[in-house]
């Protein structure tokens, strides 16, 4: 399968090398392409310039947002969740109309330092927010509630015993995104139901931040039992 993965920081190459490691066709989308392969510092996670990680990893093609949301089949958005709609903007609605979009971006706001509020929560979301402004787009809120590595390999905590939710309004587009993170290595999914609770799993973000304060590493998840 094409996947289109948005967002060049450390979710997007995380998820871009598990879905090309899986035999997909990846590629990564950003605004200007020449501007970031030109960068020799590291980004503002303190992650290797892309260039770098891009020579490590052949197999995902980078392009601009435009150029990789028209080749994909799947669209994920790893971007910044402040910049997510620009950048949806920016990959086209001709572009985008009636494909799948995983949304991994988090509506969180640093302008007042660390640690961040939300800029978006309690009656609306930026899963929302998305389906909204893009209604051709079938919107499903995934992979936002742990670190990076985990969303790709759910082994490295409790062998993969624990939870991730899905939210969206398209139940075909919901089942494709539960064969996904099934093939990612996801044992227990659980849908939530249409696109509105994404809202808690976005507001489920600030206790995420604290928990990793307290146990100051960002690997663990949260599991669902009855």
């Amino acid at each position: 399968m094409r996947v289109g993965v948005m967002g060049t920081g450390t979710v997007g190459r995380v998820i871009g090398a598990r879905f090309a490691e899986l035999g997909h066709d990846v590629t990564i989308g950003t605004r200007d392409v020449d501007a970031l392969l030109a960068r020799t510092e590291p980004d503002q996670m303190g992650n290797e310039p892309f260039a770098s990680w891009s020579e490590k990893h052949p197999e995902v093609k980078v392009d601009t947002f435009a150029g990789a949301a028209a080749s994909a089949e799947l669209l994920v958005n790893a971007t910044n969740g402040a910049g997510s709609l620009e950048a949806m903007r920016a990959a086209g609605e001709q572009n985008l109309d009636g494909k799948v979009l995983i949304d991994i971006a988090n509506p969180l706001d640093v302008s007042a330092g660390m640690p961040p509020t939300l800029f978006v929560s309690n009656t609306d979301s930026l899963g929302e927010q998305i389906q909204r402004a893009f209604p051709a787009v079938k919107v499903v809120k995934a992979l936002n509630t742990m670190n990076a590595h985990v969303m790709a390999d759910p082994s490295l905590v409790a062998g993969g015993e624990h939870t991730v939710f899905v939210s969206g309004d398209d139940e075909r587009a919901k089942g494709q995104v539960t064969e996904i993170l099934r093939s990612f290595g996801w044992k227990h999914i659980l849908d939530l139901g249409d696109i509105t609770t994404a809202r808690g799993t976005e507001m489920y973000l600030p206790l995420w931040l604290r928990i990793w304060g307290a146990l100051g590493s960002g690997a663990f998840n949260v599991a669902v039992v009855q």
